[in-house]
């Protein structure tokens, strides 16, 4: 692939290419999943490296969950099926190398490590402008019979008794909400209070969130979609227990946020289309640093997946003297 910028082109019907650059906002009468969908629908280039486009983002640069997401898209493709269907990814564990830029497509180069009698395992590194801004090993496991046990979901509010971020933001007529409700792919409600403007009213390092796509996946959508797309969610509220535990908001003066790292282990199938509730929980923060993890549940209660992400959080006056 070149390394050059690839500029968005669109194909003779006037829809835009997937392969080139960045998928355009969606018009207020389009729903954002679809965008997504898009992003994560690869291009083979040949048997281990596919190209995808970008999704809009703040500021020019690509959202974290989208790269990984595309990842796991692209490492599940090269895996095999043992006849009763395709390994299911059950762990990811990556690394945010540099920031991407919306402008230009990527290419995703997937290195097969191994393929075991149950177990196969792959490295993916997502190229931009012949650089690497991510890499990320994931594995894949045949399905197995096993015992079996898990936490217990918390007692929360029902997402029926919440109000939604996306209403939040198509009411706001700030241009950054406006954007929000426009490209939202999810449905986002907090259980104890958002922090996108202001700060939470308490100091705590827990939070619960509860999230479901804002459409229906295509019928027949596969549980690597569906992994897929989990990732993609998580990685919006991962690092929000730091911020709440320091009485700190999106929209601090001069607040920088990026994640550095995450892991995330799937437990059980998810059906994004329905509700799922992250119980989450910050135990540390130092040195610019801090650490979030979550426990993922299903409305029945099954724990489908637990993840783990540090990411850089830094505001103006710590640097103060």
């Amino acid at each position: 692939m070149d390394d050059m910028p690839i500029p968005l082109q669109p194909t003779p019907d006037g829809v835009p290419d997937p392969m080139n650059g960045v998928l355009p906002i969606p018009q207020p009468d389009v729903e954002p999943l679809s965008h997504v969908l898009a992003a994560l629908d690869l291009t083979r280039l040949d048997e281990t490296t596919f190209a995808a486009p970008s999704l809009p983002f703040f500021l020019g640069r690509i959202y974290g969950g989208q790269v990984l997401s595309q990842a796991m898209m692209a490492a599940g493709r090269t895996t095999p099926d043992d006849g009763d269907g395709p390994r299911q990814l059950h762990s990811c564990h990556g690394y945010f190398l540099r920031p991407g830029t919306i402008d230009s497509a990527l290419e995703f180069r997937v290195e097969l490590l191994h393929d075991g009698r149950s177990f196969s395992t792959r490295r993916v590194h997502a190229i931009q402008h012949g650089k690497p801004i991510l890499s990320v090993i994931a594995s894949f496991q045949e399905s197995q019979r096993g015992r079996e046990h898990q936490d217990v979901a918390p007692r929360v509010f029902t997402p029926d008794m919440l109000p939604s971020a996306m209403e939040l933001f198509a009411a706001n007529p700030d241009p950054t909400a406006q954007f929000l409700a426009r490209t939202g792919a999810f449905d986002i409600r907090h259980v104890a209070g958002n922090m996108f403007i202001h700060p939470a009213p308490t100091r705590d390092a827990t939070q619960c969130v509860w999230m479901r796509a804002r459409s229906a996946l295509p019928e027949g959508a596969s549980q690597l979609l569906h992994r897929a797309l989990l990732i993609y969610a998580c990685d919006q509220v991962m690092l929000e227990p730091v911020l709440r535990r320091h009485g700190l908001s999106w929209q601090h003066p001069g607040i920088s946020v990026a994640s550095l790292d995450h892991s995330m282990w799937w437990h059980r199938d998810i059906d994004v289309s329905d509700w799922f509730v992250f119980e989450q929980h910050s135990p540390s923060a130092q040195c610019g640093r801090g650490l979030g993890t979550a426990k993922i549940f299903d409305k029945t209660g099954a724990l489908v997946a637990s993840a783990a992400q540090e990411g850089m959080v830094r505001v103006p006056e710590d640097n103060e003297v």
